[in-house]
């Protein structure tokens, strides 16, 4: 079996009043599946998204969806892959590495130590 990772795009619609917000909060998540070819990890990736979607009420009583948009990209992770790569793309960038400082944020600015209020 070959490793493919996802790149997938899901967006949280509320509806007040019967009027859906037209500026949502979205999330890109990356998930990796394991499948013999291109095709078969495409199915598997959407039933794996499909099956996050899902509706609740917020704290002022408006419906909220957590809705699948689509799958932003898709990579297979062959034997150029180290074992931890999850995902990879090339990009160009000018001079990178002198404008480290523009491109790369600060350590303590990582999203995760936002999550854990660090």
């Amino acid at each position: 079996m070959e490793r493919f990772a996802a790149k997938l795009l899901f967006q949280y619609r509320v509806t007040v009043g019967g009027e859906n917000n037209k500026r949502r909060t979205c999330e890109e998540r990356i998930i990796n599946v394991r499948a013999s070819e291109p095709d078969e990890a495409l199915i598997k990736v959407k039933d794996y998204a499909k099956s996050e979607e899902h509706k609740y009420k917020n704290n002022e009583g408006n419906r909220v969806s957590f809705e699948f948009v689509g799958i932003l990209d898709m990579v297979h992770l062959g034997s150029e892959a180290e074992a931890e790569e999850v995902w990879y793309e090339f990009k160009e960038y000018l001079t990178p590495k002198e404008r480290k400082g523009k491109l790369v944020p600060k350590e303590k600015d990582l999203n995760v130590f936002k999550q854990f209020n660090l």
